[in-house]
């Protein structure tokens, strides 16, 4: 994720702004979906404190994403509604609901992850080496803050807890939609670099 063109050029504040509008308007309709997923990812689980983690994910830790892509919506005049979604975020958001429906709970938990561990990951590497007047020093402290490193620890833990009473067969499927997650996070920020958009039927 580090080598990808999107954080680099983020990272150094060159990268295109046209990019980035792409990139937090197809972000800001994932997050409508993320939050459903989460809110469902708690019901259900196994107990009350899985219940809250999630519910706290999905109501503080989504407000103060929502938060920043009002920030940029307003920064760079943009409308309030987003476009349809774009192939990737369409497909990412599809598969995490797909598997909200018919996935065991454990591999529904395994999908959720690398959302917030990647850009976690991403948000701590980048702000080391980002500039104080980096353009999109918002963003970057938003993933790098320690608040946020707090909910995606203990999204990890969780995860690691529902691996630890799975079958092997079950840590396998939890394996293969992590994979799967974090290929569409692969694919998110690629789609937002190449500003990749349906193709133009006629």
């Amino acid at each position: 994720m580090h080598a990808l063109p999107f954080n680099r050029e983020l990272a150094a504040g060159t990268l295109d702004q046209a990019r980035f509008q792409f990139y937090v308007t197809q972000d800001a309709l994932y997050l409508e979906q993320y939050a459903r997923i989460l809110a469902m990812a708690g019901v259900r689980g196994p107990d009350g404190a899985t219940l809250r983690l999630f519910a706290d994910a999905a109501l503080e830790g989504i407000a103060v994403e929502q938060a920043l892509h009002s920030e940029y919506f307003s920064r760079f005049d943009l409308t309030a509604e987003p476009p349809e979604p774009a192939p990737d975020c369409l497909s990412y958001t599809s598969f995490l609901l797909a598997t909200a429906y018919h996935e065991p709970w454990e591999v529904l938990m395994a999908a959720l992850l690398p959302c917030f561990w990647i850009y976690w990951d991403v948000g701590v590497a980048i702000a080391r080496e980002a500039r104080p007047d980096n353009p999109y020093r918002a963003w970057i402290d938003t993933y790098a803050d320690e608040a946020f490193a707090k909910v995606v620890q203990a999204v990890i833990a969780a995860t690691d807890r529902a691996a630890a009473g799975a079958s092997e067969s079950l840590r396998e499927r939890m394996m293969t939609a992590f994979i799967r997650s974090t290929q569409y996070e692969w694919l998110f920020w690629d789609g937002a670099y190449q500003r990749r958009r349906w193709p133009v039927t006629t």
